[in-house]
Formats: C-alpha cells, sequence, structure tokens
C-alpha cells in the first residue's frame, strides 16, 4: 500500500505521553529494542524525538542528537505490520531536512550488517560507509558490528 493511501500519516513532536505506544513499536520492531527509560531520557535531554502516526495512532518514531553542526540519527523504527509503505522514506526524509534547517553538515548513524532494509534505505539516500565499530550491538550470539554511515547535508558548514 503506497504512503498516499494514508493521508492521516503525520509526523509530530514525541510527547512523554507516547512513550508507551514508542516503546511497543520498538520492541515489535527491534529483536533488542530500546528500553522505555531510553525513550524518556531523550526526551529529557533535549533531543530531536518525533512520532510518526498513521490514524491516530503510533507507527513509527524517530531520535537525532544534534551538536557541533553534526545530527546523530540515533533511533528510527516503523512498526513491522506498517514496513514497505514509505514510512521509513518519509521519517528519514523528516530527519534530513530538521537537520538542514537546524544547521547540521552532516548526519551520522550506525546500523546493523543484518538489517539489510534499513541499509538500503540508507544507501537510497546517499548516505556513505565510513567505518565499521566491531562488537557494538549486542546480538542474538554474542555481538554484532555496526556499520558507521554519514550523509553531508550542507556544504561549508
Amino acid at each position: 500500500m503506497a504512503l498516499a493511501a494514508h493521508p492521516r500519516a503525520l509526523i509530530r513532536a514525541m510527547a512523554l505521553a507516547d512513550l508507551d505506544a514508542v516503546h511497543a513499536v520498538e520492541v515489535a520492531g527491534y529483536p533488542h529494542p530500546w528500553s522505555r527509560g531510553i525513550f524518556e531520557d531523550c526526551l529529557r535531554v533535549g533531543y530531536y524525538c518525533r512520532v510518526l502516526e498513521c490514524g491516530g495512532v503510533p507507527a513509527g518514531h524517530l531520535i537525532i542528537s544534534m551538536a557541533a553542526g553534526e545530527a546523530h540519527l540515533l533511533n528510527l523504527c516503523v512498526t513491522p505490520a506498517m514496513q514497505g509503505r514509505g514510512f521509513g522514506r518519509r521519517l528519514l526524509s523528516h530527519a534530513l531536512h530538521a537537520a538542514r534547517t537546524l544547521g547540521c553538515g552532516r548526519m551520522l548513524l550506525e546500523v546493523r550488517p543484518s538489517n539489510w532494509r534499513a541499509l538500503r534505505l540508507y544507501q537510497a539516500a546517499d548516505f556513505e560507509m565510513i567505518g565499521r565499530r566491531r562488537d557494538y550491538y549486542p546480538a542474538g550470539r554474542g555481538r554484532e558490528d555496526a556499520i558507521v554511515l554519514a550523509k553531508t547535508l550542507l556544504r561549508g558548514v
């Protein structure tokens, strides 16, 4: 189903009242999800926290920290039942626009090599691999590396 079939889909600021629903999306979306407390901490310290809402129900979220002219995409998640409909692209596009608007010259992120859907999303948005963090993520048996990706947003910043 195309994104256009969801005219009531919107991206809005995350609030404390959203945390149970956001955490439920996170748990559905990842084998090693963030805790509810991590989301609460992100709100408390003033990170850029947004919810993608479809028909009044949270269907995804994103978290960005921004400092010293760089944006770090910490979390982007779409609930599995809504994946494949363009919501990940919409959240990423929103994140890139917000970071540019707030004067960030570059966006960084880490992604699991096993998360092929996310890798495709970021590659389609012209992110480039700049490194690898060994044993970064917990995995079913031990640890998994992270691929570090970056995208230039503004020249000369």
